[in-house]
C-alpha cells in the first residue's frame, strides 16, 4: 500500500503542477453548474404553482425534482471528463519512455495499477466535492432528505470508479492518449446505454442487459437504496477493469 501511495502522489503531482486539473475542473463545474441552475429554475417555476399541486394531492419533492436529475447529469458529465483524466495513466509513461523503467522497478505491478487508480479517483473525488456547493445551497433554502444525498454521492463515486478502471485499462493498451480517451468514452457510454436494449429483448436477455447497465444500478443509489447486488456489480466492474489492465501490462513486461 505504501508503494501504491508513492505512485499516486507522483501522478497527483503531475496533475496539480500543470494546468490539466484546473482546466478539467473548471470545465466540469461550468457544465454541471449550468445544468443545476436550469434544473433549479424549473423546480422554482413548479413551486410557484404548488397551490395547484397541493389541491391535487401532490407535493413537490426537492430530492426527486432537483437532486436526482442533478446527480444523473453529473454522471453524464463525468462520462465525458474522466477519459481525459485517465488517458495519461500509462500512455504518457510510454510516450515519455519511462514505461519500461516503471515496469522494471521493484514495485509490484498490482501496486502500480492501484496507485494509478487511486490518483485518478482522488482527482475525481475532489471535483465532485467542489461541486457539492450546489447541494449545500439546497440545504440552505429547503429541507432535502440527507439519506438519498449521501447514497447518491456514493453511487456517483462508484460509477466514476467504473469509468476510471476502464480508462486505466485503455491507457495501458496504447501510447496515444487520444486513442485511450476515445476507447474509454466509447466503452463507458456503451455500458451506460446497454440497458436500453432490454425492452426489445426476451425476458432473460433483457434482465442481463439491465444488470449490465451502469445507470440501472446508480438509480437505486439516487433513491436512497443500497443493495448488495449493486455494490457487487460496481466492485466487480472495477476489479475486472483493473485485472485486464494487469494482464495487459504483465504481457508487456515479458516482451
Amino acid at each position: 500500500m505504501k508503494n501504491s501511495w508513492i505512485i499516486a502522489k507522483r501522478d497527483l503531482g503531475s496533475f496539480f503542477n500543470s494546468p490539466i486539473f484546473y482546466v478539467i475542473t473548471t470545465v466540469f463545474l461550468i457544465i454541471y453548474s449550468y445544468i443545476f441552475v436550469n434544473i433549479l429554475s424549473f423546480f422554482s417555476m413548479q413551486s410557484m404553482q404548488s397551490g395547484q399541486f397541493q389541491q391535487m394531492g401532490m407535493a413537490l419533492n426537492i430530492n426527486e425534482m432537483v437532486i436526482e436529475p442533478s446527480f444523473q447529469n453529473m454522471a453524464v458529465v463525468l462520462l465525458l471528463i474522466i477519459p481525459i483524466v485517465t488517458m495519461r495513466s500509462f500512455a504518457e509513461e510510454k510516450k515519455s519512455k519511462t514505461f519500461r523503467l516503471l515496469l522494471s522497478s521493484p514495485v509490484d505491478l498490482k501496486e502500480i495499477i492501484w496507485g494509478k487508480f487511486l490518483a485518478c479517483m482522488i482527482v475525481i473525488t475532489l471535483m465532485v466535492l467542489i461541486s457539492s456547493y450546489s447541494i449545500g445551497f439546497l440545504f440552505m433554502i429547503g429541507e432535502p432528505d440527507i439519506g438519498p444525498v449521501l447514497t447518491g454521492y456514493l453511487g456517483i463515486l462508484l460509477t466514476a470508479g467504473c469509468y476510471v478502471s476502464v480508462g486505466i485499462f485503455a491507457s495501458s493498451l496504447t501510447e496515444n492518449q487520444i486513442v485511450a480517451a476515445v476507447i474509454t468514452f466509447g466503452f463507458s457510454l456503451f455500458m451506460w446505454v446497454i440497458g436500453w436494449g432490454s425492452q426489445a429483448a426476451n425476458s432473460t436477455t433483457g434482465q442481463v442487459l439491465e444488470y449490465l447497465s451502469v445507470i440501472e444500478h446508480m438509480d437505486r443509489f439516487l433513491k436512497g437504496m443500497i443493495e448488495t447486488s449493486d455494490l457487487t456489480y460496481y466492485l466487480s466492474f472495477i476489479i475486472f477493469g483493473l485485472f485486464l489492465c494487469y494482464r495487459t501490462l504483465d504481457s508487456n513486461r515479458w516482451r
